[in-house]
Formats: C-alpha cells, sequence, structure tokens
C-alpha cells in the first residue's frame, strides 16, 4: 500500500490546532462543574430534524460521490461516518431511559454505528474502494453499450 502524498499546510495550522486541543481541556473542566444535569429547551425537536436532514445529504452525497469515484468520496464519508457516531452518541445519553435507551441502543448496534463503520472503511481504504467501483460500473457500462 502507498503511502499518502503529504498535504502542504501553512505553518500556523499545527499550532493553532494545538492551542486549541489545550485550550478545550480547561473549558471542559469549567463546563464538568458548571452546567446542570438537566436543562429544556424550545428548539430541540428542530435541531434533531435538522441534524437528520444534514445525515440525508451526507448519506446522499457519499453514495452520489462512491458512485463518480470522485475525490470527494474521502471527506464526505468521514463527515457521514462522525454525524453518525454523534447521533448514536446524542440518541442514548439524552434518551429519557427504559424502553426510549434500548430504542437508541439498538439503533445504535444494528443501524448507526454499522454504517459509521462503513464509511470508516471507505476513509480507510478510499483509493481501493474508488478502483473497484471505477470498475464495476465502467463494466456495467460497458455491457449496457453492447445491448
Amino acid at each position: 500500500m502507498q503511502t499518502p502524498e503529504r498535504v502542504p499546510l501553512p505553518r500556523w495550522v499545527a499550532p493553532v490546532l494545538l492551542i486549541a486541543a489545550a485550550g478545550l481541556g480547561p473549558w471542559t473542566l469549567w463546563l464538568t462543574y458548571s452546567l446542570p444535569s438537566r436543562h429544556l429547551t424550545r428548539h430541540y425537536d428542530l435541531a434533531w430534524v435538522v441534524f437528520d436532514v444534514a445525515l440525508l445529504c451526507g448519506f446522499a452525497f457519499t453514495g452520489w460521490f462512491a458512485v463518480r469515484a470522485s475525490q470527494w468520496l474521502v471527506p464526505s464519508a468521514a463527515a457521514t461516518g462522525t454525524m453518525l457516531l454523534c447521533d448514536a452518541w446524542f440518541d442514548i445519553v439524552t434518551s429519557a431511559g427504559g424502553s426510549e435507551t434500548t430504542e437508541a441502543v439498538l439503533e445504535a448496534c444494528f443501524a448507526e454505528l454499522p454504517l459509521a463503520t462503513l464509511c470508516a472503511f471507505i476513509v480507510y481504504d478510499a483509493e481501493r474502494f474508488r478502483q473497484e467501483t471505477v470498475v464495476r460500473y465502467s463494466e456495467s457500462l460497458r455491457r449496457r453499450r453492447r445491448r
């Protein structure tokens, strides 16, 4: 397997990310002790609906990029997989308990996490995935033209 080419980045990118990581530690500790364990919000339903629409777009774009063997396949699969992990996490931790928690765990185990794993596989082995998709798609086009 070939090693990926290094992407030239401006020198300031790494320090900014490391400073953000360092600042997030104290911020997280402060939130741990200052946030209430229960909070009601007006637009809870809107937040979930918009998130699910974004997830729908992630699936659609990732599928389209897979069919086209696009260079956008990896970033799209990475974003979609990340959203699936977030969806599973927040579904479970915001569930009210009992059957709602059971449903959230089942959705995570049988839908969100397997789909996130598929996205991770695409990201991990994108070049082979792209090649196999292009070969299969090209072969199906040739077969159609022969008919």
